[in-house]
C-alpha cells in the first residue's frame, strides 16, 4: 500500500474527472483528480465510493490513486 495515501469517501463527482472527497481521518473535505493510471484504465468512481488519496503537501488537494 502507498505509504502517503490516506481513505476517503468520494462526496461528490464534478466535471473533468475531479471528485470532492472526506478524508476518514480528521473528516476534512478536499478537491482530488483521478489519477492517470485510473483513467487510462477506465476505472470508475462514483460518489459513495471508498478511495485511496494521496495528498499535496499544503492538504489542501489530492490525487485519487486507488479505488477500494
Amino acid at each position: 500500500m502507498n505509504e502517503g495515501a490516506k481513505e476517503a469517501v468520494v462526496f461528490e463527482s464534478l466535471p473533468g474527472t475531479s471528485f470532492r472527497v472526506v478524508l476518514k481521518e480528521g473528516g476534512a473535505e478536499i478537491l482530488a483528480y483521478l489519477a492517470g493510471k485510473m483513467r487510462k484504465n477506465h476505472i470508475r468512481v462514483l460518489p459513495g465510493d471508498r478511495v485511496l488519496v494521496e495528498l499535496s503537501p499544503d492538504g489542501v488537494r489530492g490525487r485519487i490513486v486507488r479505488r477500494l
